[in-house]
């Protein structure tokens, strides 16, 4: 073989090895771009195992690194109506909270929102079937909520010691409950009565609970300022309230937590006075008829009634000067 073929031989195979090189990395690029996810992540286990883990950041004193905030970073003392509810805490990683979530002031301020409720004597409903009815219950109240209702339901002290009250903090429960509103779902209610009566109010209201009877709404009356009138024009159930009654210096059983307004403004308050007739809340003439027919009307034949004769109370409905279709009062 002579110098020029022995060349060209050696060039030959120069680019033979040229393109099989060419086509073993095209190949390689091909099947790596071609792998599915799974078959990747097993080439790069090692990288993996030797990543390192992501660092916790949260809220409070969260371990798992979720972002946990509780609710025990926000102080009850901060908390007014209108100003943080339940929706504004987070309850911290998804799953269940540690206490129950709530949008009613009473709930919150009384220890709800950071677990410092008075459990310690707490009496929580045990109805016939001998299971506790949690979400019924009563307890005295906190110093928050005593904070919150004085100067509104419960009057503020005017540094006169001779000014003695006719109920004290002590005196009065509250109360958290359960019922059906007007549009058959079932939503939180509470109240603050006094604690002669504390008992009685649970086993009424779980029963109507447990009959589905319809309550619109049950709120503190502080929230409407500790107004009566507007607690009845928004048809609000309500208790306590510190104050006479309507046209008179008297106390009325309101003042001692031993009288309840129930669905207000279909259950209006009627009085005669020189021959001139006066229903209170204005819209609810029509329902001062009590002969016609309407939903959440009370008389004899109402469970509601029924329940609260049961339990020692009169009704304002049977009055003879004056009509009080919503009311019903015990004493002591």
């Amino acid at each position: 073989m002579n110098l020029i073929d022995r060349n060209r031989l050696l060039k030959t195979i120069g680019i033979l090895l040229i393109l099989i090189l060419f086509v073993s990395g095209a190949t390689f690029v091909h099947k790596k771009n071609s792998m599915t996810l799974e078959e990747y992540a097993k080439l790069h286990t090692d990288q993996s195992n030797n990543s390192q883990q992501p660092t916790n950041v949260s809220g409070g004193d969260a371990e798992t690194g979720n972002g946990d905030v509780t609710a025990g970073n926000i102080n009850v003392e901060d908390v007014s109506a209108g100003d943080i509810s339940a929706g504004d805490v987070s309850m911290g990683d998804i799953g269940e909270p540690d206490g129950p979530i709530t949008t009613l002031t009473g709930a919150l301020l009384n220890g709800g929102i950071d677990g410092q409720a008075q459990l310690a004597e707490r009496i929580t409903y045990m109805p016939a079937s001998g299971i506790a009815a949690e979400d019924f219950y009563c307890e005295p109240l906190s110093e928050n909520l005593q904070r919150y209702i004085t100067g509104i339901s419960y009057p503020a002290s005017d540094g006169d010691a001779s000014q003695e009250l006719a109920v004290s903090y002590s005196d009065l429960r509250y109360v958290h409950i359960l019922h059906y509103d007007f549009n058959g779902e079932s939503t939180e209610g509470e109240l603050i009565c006094n604690k002669a009566i504390a008992a009685d109010l649970l086993d009424i209201f779980y029963e109507l609970y447990y009959n589905e009877y319809q309550l619109e709404k049950v709120h503190l009356i502080d929230e409407y300022d500790g107004d009566d009138t507007a607690s009845m024009e928004d048809n609000n159930t309500s208790c306590f309230n510190y104050r006479v009654v309507e046209g008179t210096t008297s106390l009325s059983k309101h003042a001692l937590g031993l009288a309840l307004d129930i669905n207000p403004f279909y259950n209006p308050y009627v009085t005669y006075e020189n021959g001139n007739t006066r229903i209170s809340p204005a819209g609810s003439e029509e329902y001062a008829n009590r002969k016609a027919d309407f939903p959440y009307k009370i008389d004899e034949d109402d469970l509601c009634y029924k329940l609260f004769i049961q339990h020692g109370f009169t009704w304002g409905g049977n009055w003879n000067s004056m009509k009080d279709y919503q009311h019903f009062q015990k004493t002591k």
